[in-house]
């Protein structure tokens, strides 16, 4: 692994796209693990888009977009001093912004969108990481890129084994597997100590698949 290819496999798998990635899955490949989806999908539109496609840009732009242009705000007014938030003092401001987004996001799909459960609940594991996440870094630097990926491994691979989603065997192995690379690449930058990815590891697993084990 070269310095490059670590620095763009983190990248392209920063925690905040985790969700997007998820259920971009769950949406595609898995649509039956989300209830009254099709149903609605069927018969409901977002403008000339699919329910599917707007309810996946929704969470884009909520789980995405907005925290990414809030942590640019705070660096652009000198609250931070580096957008890759490599010390805690650059972390803890950025972190409990998009803990308020994130809960946001989560309340908002619990009661303005209760006809999908399942969206809800797994937004709610994420914004419950990212509160834990946002708490140990006050004290350590906790691996959010392990925490993140490792969720969605966890969210995927809990659906796989309840709903008995062969479709989602696939999925669940190639997020293992770059699971893996990303946590190697972070190791491989210095930006993490084995400790922290594997704490991380374990809290985004812990959370993801408890909550699709026993709430959904």
């Amino acid at each position: 692994m070269n310095t490059r290819f670590a620095q763009i496999l983190s990248a392209l798998l920063h925690p905040l796209a985790m969700p997007t990635i998820i259920f971009a899955v769950l949406f595609y490949i898995a649509p039956e693990s989300i209830h009254n989806l099709e149903l609605f999908n069927g018969t409901s539109r977002v403008g000339m888009m699919s329910l599917k496609l707007g309810l996946l840009l929704l969470i884009f732009l909520q789980t995405f977009v907005l925290p990414v242009f809030s942590i640019y705000a705070l660096y652009r007014f000198k609250i931070i001093s580096d957008l890759k938030m490599e010390t805690l003092s650059d972390r803890r401001v950025p972190y409990l912004v998009t803990v308020a987004i994130y809960t946001f996001v989560a309340v908002f799909f619990t009661f303005k969108l209760h006809q999908f459960p399942e969206v809800s609940l797994i937004l709610t594991s994420i914004a419950f990481s990212i509160s834990a996440v946002a708490f140990i870094s006050l004290y350590w630097k906790i691996s959010a890129h392990a925490v993140g990926i490792s969720g969605t491994v966890g969210a995927l691979m809990g659906i796989a084994i309840k709903f008995g989603t062969v479709a989602l065997f696939y999925p669940v192995l190639i997020a293992i597997v770059v699971a893996g690379f990303l946590m190697s690449a972070r190791l491989y930058l210095n930006a993490h100590t084995p400790a922290q990815i594997l704490a991380g590891t374990i809290l985004g697993i812990t959370v993801s698949l408890s909550v699709v084990m026993f709430f959904i």
